[in-house]
């Protein structure tokens, strides 16, 4: 059967690290077949470096017939717009994360994609990685047991020091918690399910960023958005899970994700990556023990070494779509688990503001681990 066709929309920050895995790791399962941003030039520039057949305007791109799939990689405050436009174009569409600024814009969209029979998904693919899939099988097959609570840390102090554009990250869409929330509130929904209630504290640390980077050093940002954000989750299967984001710390000791078990705790990797170092400490043991990583999607790739040499795989929740999509079975980045962080988000900042839980009105499956499919 044909590849699925994919034109990429934005060619900013992110966009080179999918470009580079879809028309190389991943090229036997898709194909690149368009690029388009606001700017011709970096479009043409994109399309050049990775032998791109077709440069587009982006409402070109949206509508045309050399594109089965729409990767929006636009800004957050963009998501909507163009993800929408795909739709109504009868254009399947993945996401960059978050889904949507807000529930209305996400809610109207799902809808509009399923009048029109088009797939929605959405970043991030992190936890198809063999670090976070290699946690759910040891979750799953029990060895902690069944899972009480958790922790979980997000801790920096922003991106004015290293990125070239920072500001989105102190605007409405941005924040610790949007930017980097979704790769930890996602990871545990895989592990353990929705969550059904939370609680919130939120503060700015900083009312304004000075940019230190290049090529805006210097300029001051205003911060519009929570840059510390504390929360409590639980999930419908009770479990309690602690989370803090912040770009107000300047170092810490403290783990990515930790959940603890009836038999034992299990430390996970970054959750903003593909691998990492996966730990498991029994109540029996006297010391922590690496557990090795499981591989999958190795078929998908041009050689099945560059997979296990990998250790950033964006473009995988995109693959996993496109195969989804040929074999008619349910996409593992899906638009009911994106608009499922999305709730939680925003009701975690709300519970912020009232002072009072919110509890969560959507819900969604637990996306299918790789052993099981």
């Amino acid at each position: 059967m044909d590849k699925l066709r994919i034109g990429v929309a934005g060619t900013g920050n992110i966009s080179d690290i999918y470009l580079r895995n879809l028309t190389g790791v991943f090229s036997r399962a898709v194909t690149v077949t368009a690029v388009a941003n606001r700017t011709r030039e970096k479009a043409e520039k994109a399309a050049e470096r990775y032998h791109i057949p077709h440069v587009y305007a982006l409402d070109e791109l949206i509508n045309a017939d050399t594109v089965d799939l729409v990767l929006n990689l636009t800004a957050p405050e963009r998501h909507y717009t163009l993800a929408m436009a795909a739709v109504q174009a009868r254009k399947h569409v993945y996401n960059e994360k978050p889904l949507c600024i807000t529930r209305e814009e996400a809610t109207v969209l799902l809808k509009a994609a399923w009048e029109n029979k088009a797939r929605v998904g959405c970043a991030p693919d992190t936890f198809l990685g063999a670090g976070m899939q290699t946690c759910r099988k040891l979750l799953d097959d029990g060895w902690i047991g069944r899972p009480i609570a958790g922790a979980a840390f997000v801790m920096n102090h922003g991106m004015e020091a290293w990125h070239p554009s920072p500001e989105a990250f102190y605007k409405t869409g941005g924040g610790p918690l949007f930017d980097v929330g979704p790769y930890y509130l996602t990871a545990l929904v895989n592990l353990l399910g929705p969550i059904a209630r939370v609680s919130g504290s939120a503060q700015k640390g900083f009312t304004t960023r000075t940019v230190t980077s290049e090529p805006q050093a210097g300029t001051v940002i205003t911060v519009d958005v929570p840059t510390h954000v504390a929360a409590t989750l639980d999930f419908a299967n009770n479990t309690v899970v602690t989370l803090i984001t912040s770009f107000d710390v300047w170092s810490h000791s403290l783990p990515y994700i930790e959940l603890y078990g009836t038999e034992g705790a299990l430390r996970l990797p970054d959750p903003n990556m593909f691998r990492g170092v996966v730990q498991v400490r029994r109540y029996k043991a006297e010391a922590w023990s690496e557990i090795p990583l499981i591989m999958h999607h190795a078929d998908d790739c041009k050689d099945a070494g560059e997979w296990s040499g990998s250790a950033n795989l964006r473009g995988l929740g995109v693959v996993d779509m496109a195969d989804a999509i040929t074999n008619g079975v349910p996409h593992r980045a899906s638009s009911d688990m994106a608009y499922h962080v999305l709730d939680v988000m925003h009701g975690i900042y709300e519970a912020a503001s009232s002072g009072v839980y919110y509890h969560v009105k959507s819900t969604c499956e637990r996306p299918a681990a790789f052993q099981d499919s």
